[in-house]
Parts: C-alpha cells; sequence; structure tokens
C-alpha cells in the first residue's frame, strides 16, 4: 500500500515543523481558505469517525502555498527577448 495525501501532508508538516496556524497562512497564500477543524480531521487516525481524506486539490493547493512560503512570490515575467 502506497503513501496517501494525507500520509504526505503529515510528512510534509513534521518535516518543516509546522502548526496548524502555520498551515492556514500557507494556504492563504494560494487564497485557499482551511479551518484549524479540516485540519484536525485530515491528521487524525483512519479509523476515526471525524477522519477526513486530503484531496488531490486540497494538497496541491497547501503544496503550491508552500513554495510560496519557503521561495517567496515569483517575479513577474520579463517577456523581452534578448538582442541577438
Amino acid at each position: 500500500m502506497g503513501l496517501t495525501n494525507n500520509d504526505i501532508f503529515k510528512k510534509l508538516r513534521v518535516a518543516h515543523k509546522l502548526r496548524d496556524d502555520d498551515i492556514v497562512k500557507i494556504c492563504a497564500l494560494k487564497d485557499f481558505k482551511v479551518t484549524k477543524s479540516e485540519l484536525g480531521a485530515i491528521f487524525r487516525n483512519e479509523n476515526h469517525p471525524k477522519y477526513m481524506e486530503c484531496g488531490d486539490q486540497f494538497l496541491r493547493n497547501f503544496l503550491d502555498g508552500l513554495i510560496i512560503h519557503l521561495r517567496g512570490p515569483m517575479p513577474p515575467k520579463d517577456n523581452k527577448k534578448p538582442n541577438n
């Protein structure tokens, strides 16, 4: 059995020493709203009645926000072509 999105999310949280507040702020960088109770449901044991699967879109938005958090926002693209 491979890693689930929940497993990946948990591993990233531990590796980057993120608290729930940090994750909420990181998701906000991508205009993705998440509550602490949703995070609690994602980080629960999968046998728990309030467990929630972490969907692909949820994980993707978190990863995009994490990139912005770690690297900063992307600089604007320069559409000028070099002169040869």
